[in-house]
């Protein structure tokens, strides 16, 4: 399953919008990347709609273990970001799903226009 670059993201908005160069596309992508990793290290949560959010979670300080040897460390606190997918896309992957589109395929990656 490939990923979805920042610049295939640029290159579908300067397709997609009418007037809009590949430049400027690109602009729009970093700046929006760039907030919203501000938001989200800063503490803030970000709700898109339909698509989901994103938030920090805490992770307190744990014992933990090396597979290889089996010793006990100590694994610091940190802070993750969480991911939780919108109902709108939950619903598109839940009826890919049963429709019997594999996920990850052609088929199965076109996002629904509801214009």
């Amino acid at each position: 399953m490939a990923a979805v670059t920042r610049s295939e993201l640029m290159l579908l908005l300067s397709e997609r919008i009418p007037g809009i160069s590949a430049k400027t596309a690109d602009e729009a992508v970093r700046l929006i990347l760039e907030e919203m990793t501000r938001a989200v290290s800063s503490g803030r949560r970000i709700e898109i709609r339909g698509f989901g959010s994103f938030a920090l979670n805490y992770r307190p300080a744990r014992k933990g273990r090396n597979p290889r040897s089996g010793e006990s460390v100590e694994v610091p606190a940190k802070y993750a970001v969480h991911f939780k997918a919108g109902k709108e896309m939950r619903e598109v992957v839940d009826r890919q799903a049963k429709a019997g589109v594999p996920i990850g395929s052609p088929e199965g990656t076109e996002a629904e226009d509801e214009d």
